[in-house]
């Protein structure tokens, strides 16, 4: 058998679809060469992501308009007058449609969110396919409209996120352009929902890229400025939430707050464990999984029964406890049917995020904890609604695990620096307190439960991208088990690093043969006539897949101790197609860190 020829190339373009490409790959080799252009591409991400948030709510809202007959933002203020059966029955119906849809049409057959958005910068390259992004806001819409209570910001981020992937991809950008733009669509999302670029530029660096490096810095303060710029062109210049005029009356006042923090932590642990437990319940029940959300939504519907304000994204509910108008009780019982009704949503199988629940819990715990402190030192109490804000910046900052973000959402609210300050110690105590005793965030711990992990997501999101076919070689030389022995000397002569492959009629590897596996057969030619290649040969030599990563073939030749490692083709048949050397394994594995160091410092 003599040395493997190389692949066979790929059909040549037509001339048709050279014209057709060319295009494209020159605006691809311009965006690599041109920072301006990327900034430039930057924008219109922006753009078109602060279109998606607009969308979102749009559609959102057609289904709040078949459900409670109401495209009222702030469902509370207009569903007082419903009957029952319809606050009952439209949660319920929508976890039908919802559990169908998912079933039937959504590619992957579960809703995706924030933490797809984080995997998919972690491990994919930024790559996200743009129908399940579709997909996605269609069933979270269905979710939040039918009285789901989750939230709208977690799946416009995903549409975001999807939509400039979709863009990078067609224009064939490298692995880290790919990731600021996933991080540009993050960013106008944020902004356009909040009308606060400053928090989406670092809630997508601190929660999506990993780090502030200038090459995604500046992209993404783009993306963000221009999100802002469309939703106040087509909302007006109003936050996204009103809040009344506030002040700290004294400096003592922040142990209080310091409290606040701690309490904040074990809200969002609790809530953390209901989601888990419901989540386990739920997997427990003898039913088809389409029909866990239209349960779930009737359970929904008997909770708002009580307490209506549960029902969807809340922000009437939270607006109402910055201006204090909700009584001491009410926000307790609030602040419990609340986590409740979202970890039934969340764990029967809703689509939709956590970042609106986290501030309608933060906003009732605070507002109650504000109430209890004006009664022990009235003198010093700056007014409930203080520690209402503070409240929401704590446990929303722990839920999410963007202690920074959440605390530039407040300042772009308030326009405070001493409000902002008191946040920030609150933020501050609830991470530290969440993440000794949690040890994750709300978007980690879903990444957890599917089984990854992804702290160290960037390294590792780069050597999965490289495989064993992308590093292996077709220079080796093989020889039939039944082969004598002169033929094994001739060949042995010839192979690459003086390894002969020894293989069966099919192709698959039966052993290898070195100098050193000949031993004294080597040189001593007596017993040629009745020795075969198969009988020297070592036998079960280390194989690896062609689909494999790079670790998994370094962890292996560690493991045994090989330098070179023979490439099974993918699939049932087993034949050998190349072999892979240590020395390029290595050198692949260093170049994939080093380029990660790279970003870190601003030159990817």
């Amino acid at each position: 058998m003599s040395e493997r020829a190389a692949s066979d190339p790929e059909p040549a373009a037509t001339p048709a679809e050279a014209r057709a490409i060319r295009p494209i790959r020159r605006l691809a080799r311009w965006l690599r060469a041109e920072p301006f252009l990327s900034l430039v591409l930057a924008a219109l991400i922006g753009f078109a992501g602060a279109y998606c948030a607009i969308g979102f709510q749009e559609l959102y809202l057609a289904f709040q308009t078949i459900a409670f007959g109401t495209d009222a933002d702030a469902l509370i203020a207009e569903i007082g007058g419903l009957p029952a059966w319809q606050i009952v029955a439209a949660p319920t119906a929508g976890g039908l449609v919802v559990g169908l849809f998912y079933r039937f049409v959504m590619p992957g057959k579960r809703p995706q969110g924030v933490a797809d958005v984080m995997e998919s910068a972690a491990f994919h390259s930024g790559r996200m396919d743009w129908k399940t992004g579709l997909g996605a806001a269609v069933g979270s819409a269905a979710s939040i409209g039918t009285g789901a209570s989750v939230g709208r910001e977690g799946p416009v981020i995903h549409l975001g996120a999807s939509l400039a992937s979709f863009v990078g991809g067609r224009l064939a950008l490298s692995r880290s352009q790919m990731v600021t733009l996933l991080g540009c669509g993050v960013a106008a999302a944020i902004s356009a929902s909040f009308n606060a670029p400053i928090a989406g530029v670092f809630f997508a660096l601190e929660v999506v890229i990993g780090h502030y490096a200038l090459s995604a810095f500046a992209p993404i303060v783009i993306a963000s400025v221009t999100g802002a710029i469309v939703a106040r062109i087509h909302f007006g210049d109003f936050p996204a939430f009103i809040i009344p005029d506030r002040a700290i009356v004294s400096f003592l006042e922040f142990p209080a707050f310091l409290l606040l923090g701690l309490a904040s932590a074990l809200a969002a642990i609790a809530f953390f464990r209901s989601v888990e437990l419901t989540r386990d319940v739920v997997a427990k029940i003898p039913l088809p999984v389409w029909t866990k959300p239209a349960a779930g939504g009737l359970i929904v519907g008997l909770i708002a029964l009580a307490f209506p304000n549960v029902l969807g994204v809340g922000y009437g509910t939270t607006d109402a406890a910055l201006r204090e108008l909700i009584p001491f009780w009410t926000l307790v019982a609030l602040l419990i049917a609340k986590t409740a009704a979202t970890a039934i949503s969340l764990g029967s199988g809703f689509g939709g995020g956590v970042f609106s629940p986290s501030l309608f819990m933060g906003a009732m715990l605070g507002g109650a904890f504000g109430i209890v402190a004006a009664s022990v030192f009235p003198e010093l109490s700056s007014g409930h609604g203080v520690y209402t804000l503070v409240g929401m910046g704590a446990v929303a900052g722990c839920v999410l695990g963007a202690p920074i973000s959440t605390t530039l959402i407040v300042f772009e609210l308030t326009g405070d620096y001493a409000i902002t300050i008191a946040v920030m110690v609150g933020v501050a105590v609830a991470s530290a307190l969440t993440q000794a005793l949690h040890g994750r965030s709300f978007f980690e711990w879903q990444l957890l439960t599917r089984g990854i992990a992804i702290k160290g997501g960037r390294e590792r999101g780069l050597l999965d991208a490289i495989h064993v076919s992308d590093l292996m070689t077709e220079r080796f030389l093989t020889v039939r088990s039944g082969a004598d022995m002169a033929q094994v000397r001739e060949r042995l002569l010839r192979a690459p690093h003086g390894q002969l492959f020894v293989v069966d009629g099919e192709g698959r590897p039966e052993g290898t043969i070195t100098l050193a596996d000949l031993s004294s057969y080597a040189f001593d030619t007596s017993d040629d006539d009745h020795l075969t290649a198969g009988e020297v040969a070592r036998p079960n030599p280390p194989i690896i897949r062609a689909a494999e990563t790079i670790e998994k073939a370094l962890a292996q030749m560690l493991e045994t101790g090989e330098e070179h490692v023979g490439v099974l083709e993918d699939g049932d048949g087993g034949r050998l197609v190349g072999v892979v050397h240590e020395v390029d394994v290595t050198l692949a594995y260093n170049r994939a860190l080093m380029e990660v160091r790279r970003e870190e410092r601003g030159e990817g």
